[in-house]
Formats: C-alpha cells, structure tokens, sequence
C-alpha cells in the first residue's frame, strides 16, 4: 500500500477546497437559473392596455368567450342526448367542439385574470403546462378538420358505401388518432421550449405562453428546435390541408355532377360552413407558425392568434348550429321537453 507523508497531504489539502469551491460556484449558478426560468417564472406582456379602447376590445374578446363556452357545451350536449344527432359528421363535430372548449379555457382565463389584477405574471410550470395544452389541442383540431373533409367527401361522393366506409370503429379511430398526434406534437414541443435555458428577459410579449415568442428569450441556440417546431408545422398543418383541399376538389366535382338542385344546394350549404372554419383556422395558424422569422411582429401574431385561440371556437357552433336544421330541430325539441318539465 502506498503511503503519504504529512507534505504530500498537505498538496492535496488545496485542491480539495478549490473542488468545493467550484461545486459550491456551481450550485449557486444553477440556483440562479433556477430562480430566473422556473421560481420566477414569466411575465406576460398582454395584448390589451388600460385605455378605453382596450377596455371596450377586452368586454368583446369576454362575450366572444363566453358565446364558444356556452354555444360549445350545448352542442356537445345536443349532439350526445339526441339519437338523431348520432352520426359520423355530428360524432366529429363533437370531439371539435370539445377541442375549442378546452382550448379557449387553456387561454383566455389567464389571459382575464392577468388583466384585471394587473399581476401579469405565469409560473415556469404554468407556462410549459399552458404551451402543452395549446399545441396539443391545435395540432389535434387541425387533424381533425382534415378529417373531418374527407367525411364530407364519403358522404357526397360515395353516399351508398358511406355506412361501410364510416363505421363506428373507423370514425373512432379517426378521432383517436387526431387526438394522439396532438397529444404527441404538445408533449414534444412542451419538453423541448422547457429544456431551454431561461436566463435573460422575462417578458413574454404576447397575451399566453406561445413557444414562438417564448423562444426569443433562451439564451442558447434554438435553430435545432426552429427546424423541429417547422416539421412538426408541417405535418400537423400542412398535411391536413392538403388533404382538405383534395377532398373539396372532389367534392366540388362531385356537386356539379348533381341532377338535383335541391341535392346541389344542400351539400354546398354543408361544405361552406366548413370551409369559413377551415380558412379562418388554418389562415391563422400558418401565419404564426409557417412564417420566416425575420417577416414576424409580435403586434402582428398576437392579433393573429385571437382568430383560432378565441374567434374560431365560437364561430364553430354558431355555424354548424344556425345552418343545421338537424341541430337546430334537436335544439327545438330540448326547449321543449325542459318547458313540459318545468310544468309539471
């Protein structure tokens, strides 16, 4: 066995506390991060000032949230207590509704309370849990509106076989699927925007944690997830907009084709309102996510996102209700029952 002298134990001595020291160096640096990315958390900027003018656009953006909440709620109760609602197209306008019900909760709840309080400010945990949700539920409605058109197309193109080709089974694993990739692309997006180092500014500016804008305050080189939040763009937003406009391509054929006029005016009427939808989503999100970051404004993108974050989820019921007679009948019928109720 080696043995050392009282010298060499003293050389050794140094190196010891100057180990400690960088350890103790380290440990106060990554309390630092820790304090500035995940204790302090964020401070959202908002889109709204105390002026009047932006008292007044706050009271709209309010009543259009509370017309999604309500008009999304008593579709998804019509659409599962009436059996004549229970058909493909009205199953997938359910799992639509339910996306922007939670979607505009996920939002403009925070968004409400960051305003009348004045605080302003969201945790680091919030923040990663505000970015899962949100890329989750519009990377899931951007699947399902594709699919959704696809089902349009089965129906007036092929309406002998459309039992067949949307059974249950199929129209469940369509829905699971929409749900799963979203899922997929938020928990993916949320990890990789809350690995980033957070060392810098805290001011997020825009009215929620949106991983573009939260992106411009790491300080470390995001280029990587630059190009991984493009494909994941890509394929959640571009594919199935490929896939709606070849199903309407069809369709359109398939409509000109029709001997009926009455046949011709209601399935244009039912495509139509999908296609206010599917412009007003789709616009919207390509603009923020498919954009080349120089031509991006922060003023730009958050007047932008309150089309499909607040907009989108109320025009949807509103559209698939008024043009419906199916729902709006089905809505007829539920007044009615709860007034025979009420009299007794």
């Amino acid at each position: 066995m080696r043995s050392f002298s009282k010298g060499s134990f003293c050389q050794c001595l140094p190196h010891t506390q100057e180990t400690h020291q960088n350890v103790t160096v380290n440990h106060r640096a990554m309390g630092i991060w820790l304090n500035e990315s995940s204790i302090d958390g964020f401070i959202l900027l908002g889109i709204f000032s105390q002026s009047q003018t932006d008292l007044l656009l706050f009271s709209v953006v309010m009543l259009v949230f509370t017309v999604a909440l309500c008009g999304n709620v008593l579709l998804i109760l019509l659409i599962y207590t009436d059996p004549r609602l229970h058909t493909p197209m009205y199953f997938f306008l359910s799992q639509l509704s339910l996306m922007d019900l939670m979607l505009v909760c996920n939002i403009v709840p925070k968004m409400a309370v960051n305003f009348l309080s004045g605080r302003k400010s969201i945790s680091f945990a919030g923040c990663g849990i505000q970015i899962g949700f949100f890329v989750s539920l519009v990377g899931s409605e951007g699947l399902l509106l594709g699919l959704m058109a696809y089902d349009r197309y089965v129906a007036i193109s092929h309406p002998l076989h459309y039992p067949i080709l949307m059974s249950q089974r199929v129209c469940l694993q369509i829905a699971g699927s929409s749900w799963a990739f979203g899922i997929l692309d938020g928990i993916i997006q949320m990890v990789a925007a809350m690995s980033l180092p957070y060392c810098g500014s805290r001011y997020v500016d825009h009215f929620f944690c949106e991983v573009p804008a939260l992106l411009k305050l790491a300080c470390a080189d995001t280029s990587l997830f630059d190009t991984l939040l493009f494909a994941c763009c890509v394929f959640m937003l571009l594919l199935p907009f490929s896939i709606i406009v070849t199903s309407y391509a069809r369709i359109l054929g398939a409509v000109l084709r029709m001997h009926s006029a009455q046949s011709r005016k209601k399935a244009l009427a039912t495509c139509s309102s999908h296609l206010t939808t599917v412009s007003l989503f789709y616009g919207a999100a390509m603009f923020i996510y498919l954009r080349p970051r120089r031509y991006r404004a922060p003023s730009h993108d958050k007047v932008v996102s309150i089309f499909y974050t607040v907009l989108t989820p109320m025009l949807n019921p509103l559209i698939y209700s008024l043009r419906n007679r199916e729902v709006m009948g089905a809505l007829r019928k539920g007044l009615d029952r709860c007034k025979v109720g009420s009299q007794h």
